[in-house]
């Protein structure tokens, strides 16, 4: 006969985790002998491996009782039952350790590949990490309401940046986005953005596939985040145009 030291020793577990199945019932108690020790016989060894080899290979505690007891039949549905739960644990895993990959790699988190080659594009034009920031949480936004549009926007702003205009309205993006509503670069910008609006609605570019209320949420980020935004915007409405993410034409008095 064995002690409980004994037996726990025999089965590969602990003392502790023999007394906590005691507890909730997975081995039975024996009677203590004539010195008040309990007296463990090789049944419960082999019922106590059992244990150890059920929980160890993930199946739940509550459900360890009902495999020990089961006949074989019974045995294989609860263990392919399990199976199921288990491999559905592990594609939950699976999926949370790539969402975590997609965290440390930044913008590819909230980002299509179309998008985070375009910012990559406009680092490489010298463009501001800040400047960088705010396109990207306005592409996370533009992507989310149009997933079905963002590669084709995205291709269309590639073969944007092949115009001289574009490229130097990004080089005034190159410094300080807090510069004062009076700088003179803002008369600049403004310059170039009329001429890339006049020949954006003369080709019947526009930003139909957006609400009123996504646009003006759009507009108000871009406001909110640059200083200079709104200078240009009236700069340009001045001249007859108004938005920034809908240009139109403000028709003449």
């Amino acid at each position: 006969m064995l002690t409980i030291g004994r037996l726990a020793a025999h089965a590969g577990v602990t003392v502790r985790a023999v007394r906590h199945y005691h507890r909730i019932g997975l081995l039975p108690e024996p009677a203590r002998d004539h010195s008040g020790y309990r007296a463990y016989d090789a049944a419960a060894v082999v019922r106590l491996i059992r244990i150890r080899t059920l929980a160890d290979a993930g199946v739940p505690l509550a459900r360890v009782r009902e495999l020990l007891d089961a006949d074989p039949a019974e045995f294989a549905r609860a263990v392919a039952q399990i199976d199921t739960r288990l491999r559905a644990e592990v594609r939950r895993l699976q999926d949370t350790r790539r969402r975590l990959a997609g965290l440390a790699a930044g913008e590819h988190l909230a980002l299509p590949p179309s998008v985070v080659r375009y910012l990559d594009r406009l680092r490489g034009l010298g463009v501001g990490e800040r400047y960088i920031a705010m396109e990207r949480d306005a592409w996370i936004l533009v992507a989310a309401q149009v997933p079905h549009l963002i590669d084709a926007v995205m291709a269309d702003k590639h073969e944007r940046l092949d115009d001289p205009d574009v490229v130097r309205l990004y080089g005034f993006l190159q410094g300080d986005l807090d510069a004062p509503a009076d700088d003179p670069r803002i008369v600049e910008i403004a310059d170039v953005l009329e001429r890339l609006m006049a020949r954006a609605t003369q080709a019947g570019e526009t930003a139909d596939g957006f609400d009123d209320r996504f646009v003006d949420l759009l507009d108000t980020a871009m406001i909110e985040s640059a200083p200079g935004a709104a200078r240009v915007l009236a700069i340009l409405e001045q001249r007859g145009w108004r938005g920034w993410t809908r240009v139109t034409r403000v028709p003449a008095d």
